[in-house]
């Protein structure tokens, strides 16, 4: 396969700062590597440059850099489309913000393939907010609301030409989520599996269920991993830790089943805060993941020495 590595150094929607350096973490800890042993041609696009931001005034006073994200996600939302014409993209992020761009992006392309996009959303939260309802102002927390049509985005954020339809959206690993959010889910009618439903039925059966719904539709599924879908103790480097997380082999058997299934056509790499790592134990972690996904299989996997390194 061709993959295309795509850089978006943004941290303007996050709480804290150091998601910029999560693309230099990424390659650093051998992303592209990982890809070319795997069998993959990669093409890395470098970073994506933001487009000049516009003045943009909201009632919500605690919305933050709401012209700054607005010009991110017109970069990286064209960027996306582009990139994802002959190849997959696989975008390093950066806060979580940047799959406003992302999913808006490769929803752009797959409308024009004529093909449905699906997305599955790998987060301890939802992401669900409007710019009306977020409390923290922290803008990471709107990306899956603006990707699927939500209200209240129009003249703030870039035009949406074509929204993610919510029932071919699932969203995986919830452990965090606000009321506002929680009502807004219930009635776009999201695909919602937390902790506890994942506690009670197995991730398997509740991932083979939606990857069915994909095919049966021939769509093309796009995946968005925050680092916070992951327990806090193998991936302590993010800045919005919930307990509780998916554990090392629940995420290895996500990326196993999803690379069997040969369905994902792009994917979002996100929330990794290098400031936050213990050397690079969690960066590591997202290439590891991402190298099942490509088809790295229990067989060909390396053992790692406590330092991180390859023995």
């Amino acid at each position: 396969m061709r993959c295309r590595i795509v850089g978006a150094p943004v941290q303007d929607g996050a709480g804290r700062m150091g998601c910029e350096m999560g693309p230099s973490a990424l390659r650093t800890a051998g992303l592209v590597s990982v890809l070319s042993e795997l069998g993959h041609e990669v093409e890395d696009w470098g970073a994506v440059q933001a487009a000049p931001a516009r003045a943009v005034v909201h009632g919500n006073l605690a919305l933050k850099a709401l012209p700054e994200i607005s010009a991110w996600t017109a970069a990286i939302a064209e960027t996306a489309y582009t990139a994802s014409r002959d190849a997959m993209p696989i975008f390093l992020g950066g806060d979580h913000v940047i799959s406003a761009g992302t999913v808006s992006g490769i929803a752009r392309r797959a409308a024009e393939r004529g093909r449905p996009l699906f997305v599955l959303w790998l987060d301890a939260h939802p992401d669900f907010h409007t710019l009306d309802t977020t409390v923290s102002g922290n803008l990471h927390g709107v990306p899956l609301a603006y990707a699927s049509g939500r209200p209240g985005f129009d003249g703030y954020f870039p035009d949406l030409p074509v929204a993610v339809d919510p029932s071919r959206i699932c969203v995986m690993g919830l452990r965090s989520v606000d009321p506002a959010e929680r009502r807004a889910l219930n009635e776009a009618g999201v695909t919602v599996h937390d902790m506890r439903t994942i506690d009670e039925h197995g991730i398997a059966p509740l991932l083979r269920a939606f990857l069915a719904l994909v095919e049966k539709a021939n769509g093309l599924l796009h995946v968005s991993l925050d680092v916070d879908f992951l327990d806090p103790s193998i991936a302590p480097a993010v800045g919005t830790t919930v307990p509780g997380g998916a554990t090392f082999r629940e995420a290895h058997l996500v990326m196993e089943m999803l690379s069997d299934s040969v369905l994902v056509s792009s994917l979002d790499l996100v929330e990794l805060n290098p400031f936050l790592d213990e050397r690079g134990r969690t960066a590591t972690l997202m290439v590891d993941l991402t190298a099942s996904l490509m088809g790295r299989r229990i067989m060909d996997r390396p053992t790692r020495s406590h330092s991180g390194s390859i023995s």
